[in-house]
C-alpha cells in the first residue's frame, strides 16, 4: 500500500507567501510578561484587583488548553483520513466530472484533502461527486 502524507497540496504551496502566514499566538511566557508589565504600569491610585489578574490567568489557561485540544483533534482527523485513504489503493475511481477514470496506485494526504494518484499518473482529488468502485 502506498500512502503518503504532506502538509499541503502543490496548489496550496504556491499560495503560501509570507503575507499569508498564520498570525502569531501569545504563549504562556509572553502572557506572564504582559501581566507583569501591566502590574508595573498600573495607576497606583486605582490598582487592579488581584481577582482580575487571576481571572485573566484562568482565561488564558482555558484558551491554551482549547488550542492544544484542537491540535490533538486535528491529529486524530488526519490519522483517520490516512486510514480511510489507504483503503482506496487498488480500487477504481472516477473523477467528479466523469472525465478521468482509473485504478488508484497511491493516495496522498494533504492538509486540505486527499489526492488519489492513478496508475496512469493522473491525479483525482477525493471529495464530493467522486465515484469509487
Amino acid at each position: 500500500m502506498n500512502v503518503t502524507s504532506a502538509t499541503s497540496t502543490p496548489q496550496a504551496q504556491d499560495r503560501n507567501t509570507p503575507a499569508a502566514e498564520a498570525p502569531q499566538t501569545v504563549d504562556y511566557k509572553s502572557f506572564l510578561r504582559l501581566l507583569v508589565a501591566q502590574m508595573k504600569n498600573q495607576d497606583p491610585t486605582s490598582p487592579m484587583e488581584s481577582t482580575d489578574y487571576v481571572a485573566q490567568l484562568a482565561t488564558f489557561s482555558q484558551v491554551e488548553q482549547t488550542v492544544q485540544t484542537n491540535a490533538k483533534l486535528d491529529q486524530i482527523l488526519q490519522a483517520s483520513a490516512l486510514a480511510q485513504a489507504g483503503s482506496l489503493v487498488g480500487r477504481e475511481i472516477t473523477s467528479a466530472d466523469g472525465k478521468i477514470t482509473g485504478k488508484v496506485a497511491e493516495v496522498r494526504l494533504y492538509s486540505d484533502g486527499v489526492m488519489a494518484v492513478l496508475e496512469s499518473g493522473d491525479k483525482i482529488p477525493v471529495g464530493p461527486g467522486v465515484v469509487i468502485r
